[in-house]
């Protein structure tokens, strides 16, 4: 089988700062041909982005696609607009559950092509408090100081 062809058209570094991640589903996402091709030339802000249930289905609000420069009038989009996602029932029921039972968020992480669909990266999140934000900060640079550390001593620096 032939690999599939992935790039990334907009990534939000926010939400790994802001949220624990839990858990990550791929879903598809209903989208105007306009937004298509303005997500193509790299035109799209997901940093604000969440995505809820309503009715047993799943809407992303917050993601600005701004309109394609040479769509005009009646082939242009509402920049602004919820958007739906696509889902199995299933999932959508284990996520409005896990939301609704443990007070999670639901934030897109990324938003990518593949084999010329796009794709939301959709994550089951917990918020982080100012003092867990640290203390993670903290940790990854105590990490990253014990990797140097190693490495310097492979190299036989130390």
């Amino acid at each position: 089988m032939a690999k599939a062809s992935t790039a990334t058209l907009a990534s939000n570094r926010k939400a790994r700062h802001d949220y624990a991640i839990l858990d990550v589903v791929e879903a598809g996402i209903v989208l105007h041909g306009s937004e298509v091709k303005s997500l193509r030339a790299g035109q799209v802000q997901i940093a604000d982005a969440f995505a809820r249930v309503i009715d047993g289905e799943v809407w992303l609000d917050g993601v600005h696609i701004p309109p394609y420069q040479y769509a005009v009038g009646v082939g242009s989009h509402d920049p602004d607009r919820p958007r739906k996602l696509l889902l199995h029932r299933d999932e959508i029921e284990r996520l409005a559950d896990r939301v609704a039972r443990e007070r999670l968020s639901l934030v897109p992480l990324a938003l990518r092509l593949v084999d010329g669909r796009v794709k939301v990266d959709l994550a089951l999140a917990r918020g982080r408090r100012r003092e867990d934000k640290r203390r993670v900060i903290a940790e990854r640079d105590v990490k990253r100081e014990m990797q140097r550390a190693l490495g310097r001593q492979r190299k036989g620096m130390n």
